[in-house]
């Protein structure tokens, strides 16, 4: 059977989506918990050099959605960063991902297969089909920004474990 570009990505994108929603609502609960603030999570970093965790939320689900929308449409065209937004706010951003994500259907993708996407960054010029865009753009640049939200996350003390971050597996019944 092969795979088409819908079940590449969207299951894929949906599983840990919804992750890191659980995720950000259990360290809502932890700073209920401790008495502290989930916005001192907005500005923090895994290294000076590293963009913010409110950066790490935006950048994925900018790499789901508008990834997707890519695939689909050949162009990737995330709308401008928010920046330093409120614990809630990105809450509510991942939340809306999760909702666009399972608005997509197979029918969405049909006739996607090999169209080319090209990706202008900064002087670099990159030339895709969809399928390796997807694979080798998209996903990766996804799951980098996702665990590295789960590590700020972790680091700092939150009660976070590696199935916190996989959410639900899609297995064989």
């Amino acid at each position: 059977m092969a795979l088409s570009l819908y079940d590449l990505g969207v299951p894929t994108f949906l599983q840990t989506v919804s992750a890191v929603g659980s995720f950000l609502d259990r360290t809502t609960s932890h700073c209920a918990e401790m008495g502290t603030d989930p916005d001192d999570f907005v500005e923090a970093r895994l290294f000076e050099d590293m963009a913010p965790f409110h950066f790490q939320i935006e950048a994925l689900t900018h790499h789901a959605v508008w990834g997707l929308e890519a695939v689909r449409t050949g162009v990737f065209a995330p709308p401008a960063l928010r920046g330093a937004i409120s614990f809630a706010e990105l809450r509510a951003m991942v939340a809306e991902a999760e909702a666009a994500l399972k608005a997509l259907t197979p029918e969405d993708f049909e006739g996607c297969s090999s169209k080319e996407l090209v990706l202008q960054i900064g002087p670099r010029r990159l030339r895709f089909t969809a399928e390796t865009y997807l694979l080798s753009f998209a996903l990766p640049n996804f799951h980098f920004h996702a665990v590295t939200a789960y590590d700020i996350l972790r680091s700092r003390g939150v009660p976070l474990g590696k199935r916190d971050y996989e959410g639900q597996l899609r297995t064989r019944p």
